[in-house]
């Protein structure tokens, strides 16, 4: 096993809060954010955040929020944890000005992963 996923593992018994698949989509998440970019760099965590939802929409479409709850995750904060566990890790870095606050008031998950698929309503009945 490879030390990376042994470190997921470990940080998975310690805070049963998220799913491993949660870890693994976050990074996946991060990597989909920096080939956008065209750079491996630093991203702030609202940069993340977006790059997030960017990815779950095109990876899950209208499943997204399900599947994301279905991994513990309900809201920006859960992402913030999840990621700073990965810090704690060293899975991930951050700088100095990173923290977990970078991760409050991102969106609103029924606005970001549901309303990209509801119907316009047209007005008529």
């Amino acid at each position: 096993m490879s030390d990376y996923l042994s470190k997921l593992k470990e940080i998975v018994k310690e805070d049963q809060r998220y799913d491993l698949e949660a870890y693994l989509f976050v990074n996946q998440a991060l990597e989909f954010l920096l080939g956008k970019l065209g750079k491996k760099r630093h991203v702030s965590g609202q940069e993340l955040l977006e790059g997030i939802r960017e990815y779950a929409l095109q990876e899950y479409g209208p499943l997204s929020k399900n599947v994301l709850e279905y991994w513990g995750i309900y809201s920006c904060e859960d992402f913030g944890e999840i990621v700073f566990n990965m810090v704690g890790k060293k899975l991930m870095g951050k700088t100095e000005r990173d923290s977990k606050k970078d991760f409050r008031h991102g969106y609103n998950f029924e606005e970001a992963f549901e309303r990209p698929f509801r119907r316009q309503d047209s007005g008529e009945k």
